[in-house]
């Protein structure tokens, strides 16, 4: 076993706190998103905090994302540690920065402990990885993955602004002509590892620290529509009545009873978005539009889950006269994580005086993308009440600290393991 060594916990706090000023608005949320005024500011802190704290070479490539490199001292593979710093509108200062500014910790307590890993550590802060105005997320992670290319990219617009996105790449140092070049060949990295918050409540209620990913949820969406025919409000009877919205009622109720079925235990639904026609007080309403979400870890329970979800809709449209359409928009699977990092982190929540423990992560992250092109894995740490996505959100300092001293250790473990794996 190595020698223990720690991170200063005081450090990490104040950059957190310090990040988390940029975007922050009259309701203590952070408004961060992809292309804004706080993202490019966000960019500039972290590349000043990575050249003259860390001294580290930051280079941008053609999809915006960031990366802080050090210089390889062998012709081995770099590890690479980091998340993303954008955030949802009103959103709070933990998700994603809290993985690139742990990063940036482990690093800097291995350079001041003149700790000579095997391979070269490098940081990133990805691009994008919060759904956003210009309908995409996980754009960065995408882009390295090779799930997007530079002709996807030049398709996108803002929603509200109508800016091109390659023109907001451009303002945040990427280069759209450059953008299929950021493309990562198969095990160009040696590993990649993404601390994150847990967005939810298990290791709250179970008051532990930690715990490694095993696997981060598929993710299913489709849009669906509902017609019926709009009519008067008062002098449409009953018996004649095809209203959308009452349909839609019954819908939402479908989605929600998928969950209820025992066999569907790590199954999560979710109606999100719905709007509407005509949207009158006295009018019966003729059409709704909603998106639907399907998240599991396991393939065959969503087939299953579908099936289910086919057929009532089947049978709502019938009886209440109404058409449903459904429109597949997003039909990503569950990506496991490898088993070697998931081992490391076990290691040194242990060496961590914690219990390991291994979760599925039921929210889409990064390293989700990065699995496709080299050993990725994640760490997440306990997130207070489970609040995420509002300014609530909050990881205790304690929770912090052994975080950061596991992903410490755990890459002083893999950092072995992969040197002697790769002779």
């Amino acid at each position: 076993m190595a020698e223990a060594i720690k991170i200063n916990r005081q450090r990490l706090m104040t950059r957190l706190d310090e990040l988390s000023k940029i975007g922050k608005n009259a309701a203590q949320g952070i408004d961060r998103q992809l292309g804004s005024i706080p993202d490019e500011e966000a960019r500039a802190w972290l590349t000043r905090c990575w050249q003259h704290e860390l001294g580290l070479t930051v280079k941008t490539d053609g999809i915006a994302n960031l990366w802080g490199q050090q210089a390889a001292k062998s012709g081995n593979r770099p590890i690479v540690l980091g998340s993303h710093h954008d955030t949802v509108p009103n959103g709070g200062k933990y998700d994603g920065a809290l993985g690139v500014l742990l990063g940036t910790e482990v690093l800097q307590t291995l350079q001041e402990n003149q700790v000579e890993l095997k391979h070269p550590l490098w940081l990133i802060s990805f691009t994008g990885e919060e759904p956003n105005d210009f309908s995409v997320s996980t754009l960065g992670s995408k882009v390295l993955a090779g799930r997007l290319t530079a002709a996807d990219v030049k398709k996108m617009k803002h929603r509200k602004t109508g800016e091109a996105l390659p023109d907001a790449l451009q303002r945040l140092g990427g280069d759209i002509q450059q953008v299929d070049g950021a493309r990562l060949a198969m095990n160009e990295l040696a590993a990649f590892l993404e601390c994150h918050i847990e967005q939810g409540r298990v290791l709250y209620d179970e008051q532990h620290a930690v715990a490694a990913v095993s696997c981060i949820t598929g993710i299913y969406r489709e849009v669906i529509t509902i017609s019926g025919e709009a009519n008067h409000a008062g002098t449409t009877k009953l018996k004649d009545r095809r209203d959308a919205l009452v349909a839609a009622a019954e819908v939402v109720l479908a989605a929600e009873a998928i969950m209820k079925v025992p066999e569907f235990a790590g199954v999560a639904v979710t109606i999100g978005r719905l709007t509407l026609t005509p949207n009158a007080s006295n009018i019966i309403p003729g059409k709704v539009v909603m998106t639907f979400d399907l998240r599991t870890a396991d393939a065959k329970i969503r087939q299953q889950a579908l099936a289910i979800w086919q057929e009532k809709l089947r049978e709502i449209s019938s009886r209440r006269s109404v058409n449903i359409e459904r429109k597949v928009n997003l039909d990503q699977p569950e990506r496991r994580m490898d088993d070697m990092v998931i081992e490391a982190f076990e290691e040194a929540a242990t060496e961590n005086g914690q219990e390991p423990e291994v979760l599925v992560s039921m929210a889409g992250h990064d390293a989700a993308n990065m699995a496709r092109v080299t050993k990725a894995g994640m760490l997440f740490v306990q997130t207070v009440n489970g609040y995420s996505h509002c300014p609530q959100e909050e990881a205790a300092a304690d929770a912090i600290e052994i975080a950061a001293n596991t992903m410490l250790a755990a890459v002083r473990i893999l950092d072995r393991r992969l040197d002697a794996y790769d002779r």
